[in-house]
């Protein structure tokens, strides 16, 4: 039975390596989009840096999916 309960934990712990390594690439992705491509006039560049900074991988979703459709509509960037 122990045998089992290893392999589970060792599933477990590399699904949760592959989620945690793949919300770090997006927090990166989106923080450098974020960085290269919000346009400097506003304060939304460095609010939403701010966000993406602070709020790690789960930040960089929520720009992903709220903010950045809306600049590439607005500005074609």
């Amino acid at each position: 039975m122990s045998g089992l309960f290893g392999l589970l934990v060792l599933a477990l712990s590399c699904l949760f390596g592959l989620v945690g390594i793949a919300l770090l690439v997006i927090w990166i992705w989106m923080l450098i989009d974020c960085a290269t491509n919000e346009p400097p006039e506003s304060n939304e560049k460095l609010l939403w840096l701010l966000i993406i900074i602070f709020t790690g991988g789960i930040g960089g979703i929520i720009y992903y999916f709220v903010r950045r459709p809306k600049r590439k509509r607005l500005y074609q960037r």
